[in-house]
């Protein structure tokens, strides 16, 4: 007999350990917690959604080529949101779409798995991974004729998850395919989606390191004895007085702006002599060895644990985090998220306190004294900077906040003992609006090496590029160039 073949009423308890995948039976019991009915899905109808998205533009036209080529195929074809929204569906099998009509997946309809228990899209986007659930291995018996497999789209910017690619098909038809063709379709809208970001680089996938936190290293979760602005020490405040007080502590704000860094030296102030453990939300892949290695931590005296992106976290590991921290009895924990809605419910209902961590845009009399601060980290002494040098770090945008930073003066301080303009990357001295080819990139970085150059005139400048002056000054608008003079 099939393993899944016991309606999931009985499964959810009596399924023998080791039968059934971990995330699905962890699916099965967070959809009875849910109240899901069990014998046919309640429709949820929303019927609104934001179809000027780039998600949502981008994710149409990946479907829509992709259906081209299965137009005579027993599947249908659908995108949803973050919330798992259905926001369109194609399929050329007539006999299909009726029956999905009836169990209500259609557009503007709701299939979290909140909302409609185990399915492929809702397990997808609950864990953020690609995921196939069969026939009877959904929760709802009226899902059990389908197959679906689904695959979470992430924002190659910003690492938020903006949805998932849903296939469906009949339960008796082959699925082989269907999960390969749903991760390369969510592969494709995000790299649409990144070919129209404005220029945007991608957000590095996550790795998982676990650090201890030592004085000498540059990583988020450091700390740095310097000196900064009034906002920046309002939100430490807000951090210290929360862990003193031994509540769970979430910093909020932008990745990169030093979410972690508050929340290591918070945890200094209040225990000066006690270590501190800094986890990042690894990829899905590599979620169980991750809780493997670094959470029996959680059990050892004077530890204080930062878990950095938990809103990257699956709800399956969120689960058994919040079962960890419970069970380790008043050892100091915070985390960081760049929104409170995107904490998975286990870990949110944890949270006792949120500090607000503004972006280094906000902040900007902190971005002199932070480089001046990194390049002594980096070199071992004080660097010096000119003022032009200065003039151009204080007046970039910092998209990438202090992480960016980070980046910019280590470049820097490993060319030149003095920094000057010519030493920053030439993404701090220019600021076009649309991400450039390979070509234009390699243009505009010769044409600000060529600028930065001391003796340099535009004359110069201009027979050096081989270019006319006009075109120099045409190229110059054209990257919007701003090079400050010393």
């Amino acid at each position: 007999m099939d393993e899944y073949a016991v309606p999931a009423r009985a499964r959810v308890h009596d399924a023998p350990l080791g039968t059934v995948p971990r995330r699905l039976m962890a699916s099965w019991r967070r959809s009875e917690d849910y109240g899901v009915p069990l014998e046919e899905i309640q429709p949820v109808f929303n019927g609104t959604f934001d179809d000027e998205s780039l998600f949502f533009q981008c994710g149409r036209e990946v479907l829509a080529d992709l259906h081209r080529t299965l137009a005579s195929e027993p599947v249908s074809l659908m995108l949803t949101d973050a919330d798992g929204l259905l926001l369109n569906r194609l399929s050329g099998d007539h006999s299909l779409l009726r029956a999905l009509d009836a169990v209500h997946l259609a557009p503007g309809f709701s299939y979290s798995e909140r909302e409609a228990g185990t399915n492929g899209l809702g397990l997808a986007l609950a864990d953020r991974s690609p995921t196939v659930v069969k026939a009877e291995q959904h929760y709802a018996l009226s899902l059990c004729t389908y197959t679906c497999a689904a695959a979470p789209v992430i924002d190659p910017v910003t690492g938020r998850l903006e949805g998932a690619v849903n296939l469906t098909t009949w339960s008796k038809s082959s699925s082989e395919l269907l999960l390969a063709l749903a991760q390369s379709a969510a592969r494709a809208t995000a790299s649409l989606m990144l070919a129209r970001a404005q220029g945007h680089r991608p957000r590095p996938a996550p790795r998982g390191e676990v650090f201890r936190v030592e004085a000498p290293r540059l990583e988020p979760g450091a700390g740095t004895d310097v000196e900064l602005s009034a906002a920046w020490v309002e939100a430490l405040g807000l951090a210290v007085d929360g862990l003193a007080a031994g509540r769970v502590v979430a910093a909020l704000g932008e990745s990169g702006s030093g979410r972690s860094t508050l929340l290591a030296q918070a945890e200094r102030r209040v225990r000066p002599r006690d270590r501190i453990l800094a986890a990042s939300a690894p990829a899905p892949q590599d979620v169980e060895a991750w809780l493997s290695l670094w959470t029996p931590e959680l059990t050892k005296p004077h530890t204080g644990i930062v878990m950095r992106d938990v809103d990257a976290l699956p709800v399956w590991a969120a689960e058994q985090l919040r079962d960890l921290i419970q069970a380790a009895h008043g050892v100091p924990v915070s985390m960081t998220a760049e929104r409170f809605e995107d904490i998975p419910a286990p870990l949110a209902l944890l949270v006792e306190s949120v500090v607000p961590v503004p972006a280094l845009r906000d902040r900007p009399s902190d971005i002199l004294p932070l480089a001046r601060h990194i390049a002594r980290r980096l070199r071992g002494r004080d660097v010096a900077f000119t003022a032009a040098a200065d003039r151009a770090l204080g007046d970039h945008s910092w998209r990438g906040n202090v992480e960016e930073l980070v980046q910019v003066v280590r470049h820097a301080v490993n060319h030149a003992d003095v920094i000057d303009v010519r030493h920053l990357s030439p993404t701090v001295l220019a600021g076009s609006s649309r991400r450039l080819s390979r070509i234009e990139a390699f243009e505009r970085d010769e044409i600000i090496r060529v600028l930065t150059h001391s003796a340099t005139s535009m004359k110069d400048a201009a027979d050096e590029l081989g270019m006319s002056r006009a075109t120099v000054y045409r190229k110059i608008a054209q990257y919007d160039i701003h090079i400050p003079k010393g």
